[in-house]
């Protein structure tokens, strides 16, 4: 059976896990334990954490750490969210005993995939009130939005949640292999697999990660830094954008297979 680690991103010191599979990992500087990976190193983007997040730490793994050739699965999960065995999905999960259920190792299942994704959330069905004050022009452009849960999706969660028209323009200056792919899947699709979280082996990452991060290279190029605020969700918007091509990229290029998930409140 393959080798299995996985590297948790947080910004700040954890106690939670206790685990040798899961490595513990900083998204920023900081005053943490010596035995976490701080991505300040070689080639780095750290001074883009507020924007980024953990995806300070993917870039850095992806620049000095991943072995391409090497048959692992490696995973990322994060702070609050951790990957757990399908079995226990619903089980009553907590600080206390996440270390029960945690994920610790390949399941058996996994020998015909080549990817882990979270198992998806939906988006639709949006409470009506929330819809008005956040949606309000997308309502403009089409009001049937209200009523028709088939028509309340990515794109449109997005654009109420981390600026109206951010996920259009960025879509716009990505490869033109999936432009048009992804614009489909935004603007169809009501649920997506979230959280920047995946589990995969090194050529696959690698694949990912290569298509990522140039894009986004070309994204601060239209959104920058200094116009980002965290008063209107889009503090993190290179996060987001990333969450949503994850969904859409994995399922696109890799033979893929859901995986549970838990929000672990600290």
């Amino acid at each position: 059976m393959s080798t299995f680690e996985i590297y948790c991103v947080t910004d700040k010191p954890i106690k939670l896990i206790a685990n040798p599979s899961y490595n513990l990992c900083a998204a920023k500087n900081g005053n943490f334990p010596n035995s976490y990976l701080i991505p300040n190193t070689g080639d780095n983007i750290i001074n883009k954490e507020k924007y980024y997040s953990e995806l300070t730490f993917h870039y850095w793994f992806w620049k000095n750490k991943l072995e391409i050739n090497s048959d692992h699965w490696i995973g990322f999960c994060q702070k609050r969210r951790y990957w757990i065995k399908n079995e226990f999905e619903d089980k009553k999960i907590n600080s206390e005993n996440l270390n029960e259920y945690i994920l610790n190792e390949p399941d058996k299942n996994w020998e015909n995939f080549e990817s882990i994704i979270c198992k998806s959330i939906n988006v639709n069905k949006v409470k009506k009130m929330k819809l008005i004050k956040r949606g309000w022009k997308s309502l403009i452009k089409d009001p049937s939005i209200f009523f028709d849960i088939k028509k309340q999706t990515i794109k449109l969660h997005f654009d109420m949640h981390h600026g109206y028209g951010n996920l259009e323009k960025a879509i716009d200056v990505l490869d033109k292999n999936d432009r048009e792919d992804f614009k489909d899947y935004v603007n169809t699709k009501n649920n997506f697999n979230p959280h920047i979280m995946f589990i995969s082996k090194p050529y696959i990452i690698n694949k990912w990660f290569n298509s990522l991060f140039p894009w986004l290279a070309r994204c601060e190029k239209l959104f920058g830094f200094e116009t980002l605020d965290s008063k209107y969700d889009t503090k993190r918007l290179y996060a987001f954008l990333a969450e949503r091509y994850l969904s859409f990229w994995f399922k696109k290029y890799t033979k893929y297979k859901e995986q549970s998930w838990v929000l672990v409140n600290l």
